[in-house]
């Protein structure tokens, strides 16, 4: 099935883009990690920081129970990122980027020790945990994990993944989620491949179990649905997950490198959709990334062991007593393979 892909025609390259062939592997592994949300860091590695790095926000994140920026671990060793993105729509007020709002997109990005592997770890956002005191409101206690940003803002969300999973997390990125729709229209549109059927109640919109070609308006439709996909929220982790692979799939041909008028757009899109920890630099990132090949990136989901768990905050999800915390410290020692291979990961069923 077809969904409105545009037909664009770019012209020749221009003389300040050649130099993109030599960061090309950097940019593309940035890709892979924040399935083009994050993009934008990659204009670094081309020697383009100024025109894509201005158009990114700052805000103070770290720094609570997070850990402070630490340049050890960026010299020599693994480190440990984490993306927060919104589920807003087009016209709603941007809820990543505004207090009192929650995330519905929670992402760990491990970068193993050798930065030639990276494993992205989906924490499903109604997790039961442990959220510390906010000051207002919030006198801290369990609670559904995508509550952290609504009581604190990022900084107490970031504190309540590094207290869960105690990772020290070396920078934090909030991405507007609903900028896929854009992104994906920036490349061309993607095929997306699922191994199950999904309806959309919002639009009505079917996919059959398959490969499909979608535009932005079907690619955002997909990463939205809960209801009528496989495992509710973690069929839509699952499809986000897709979504990102096929982003990385469509940007990771060298035909789009070459396209300054295409890369622009997608750049320029993918900067303005982030707010970064001001701490975090972008160049050194875009270094430490230059050697991963996007084969070499995996995606998790932290195992659960009762996805329907009644607490005073609502239906919510109990992450596994014994699986969670082991990859917690598969993560914590670098030793995520070993994990996997005794804990296979295999898409959501009805």
């Amino acid at each position: 099935m077809v969904t409105g892909i545009p037909d664009r025609r770019i012209g020749p390259a221009r003389s300040r883009w050649r130099a993109l062939a030599g960061w090309q592997r950097a940019g593309l592994v940035l890709v892979v990690l924040f399935g083009v949300l994050c993009a934008g860091l990659a204009s670094l590695g081309f020697g383009l920081k100024h025109r894509y790095e201005s158009r990114v926000q700052r805000e103070d994140i770290l720094g609570r129970g997070a850990g402070p920026h630490d340049e050890r671990r960026w010299e020599s060793g693994p480190l440990n990122l984490l993306l927060l993105g919104s589920d807003s729509r087009d016209g709603e007020p941007d809820q990543a980027l505004y207090p009192g709002q929650r995330s519905d997109t929670i992402m760990v990005v491990h970068v193993n020790k050798a930065r030639d592997a990276v494993t992205v770890v989906s924490i499903p956002r109604d997790s039961y945990v442990d959220v510390p005191a906010a000051g207002q409101g919030w006198a801290g206690g369990s609670n559904k994990i995508n509550a952290a940003f609504a009581f604190g803002g990022a900084p107490l969300a970031a504190e309540t993944v590094a207290k869960l999973t105690g990772l020290p997390l070396d920078g934090v990125l909030v991405a507007n989620f609903a900028a896929v729709r854009k992104l994906v229209d920036a490349v061309g549109g993607v095929t997306v491949c699922l191994p199950y059927a999904v309806t959309s109640s919002d639009t009505g919109a079917t996919w059959p179990a398959g490969c499909h070609e979608l535009n932005g308006a079907a690619a955002d439709d997909l990463v939205r649905q809960r209801h009528g996909v496989p495992g509710g929220d973690f069929g839509r982790i699952h499809d986000q997950q897709l979504v990102v692979r096929a982003l990385v799939e469509r940007v990771a041909s060298k035909s789009l490198l070459t396209k300054p008028t295409q890369l622009d757009r997608l750049l320029t899109t993918a900067a303005e959709s982030l707010v970064v920890d001001r701490d975090l630099d972008l160049a050194d990132l875009a270094l430490a990334l230059r050697r991963v090949r996007p084969e070499a990136v995996q995606f998790v989901t932290v195992p659960t062991s009762d996805t329907d768990l009644r607490t005073p905050a609502g239906s919510a999800v109990r992450l596994d007593e014994t699986r969670a915390p082991a990859l917690f410290t598969a993560l914590r020692e670098d030793r995520v393979p070993q994990w996997l291979a005794t804990n296979p990961q295999t898409p959501p069923v009805r």
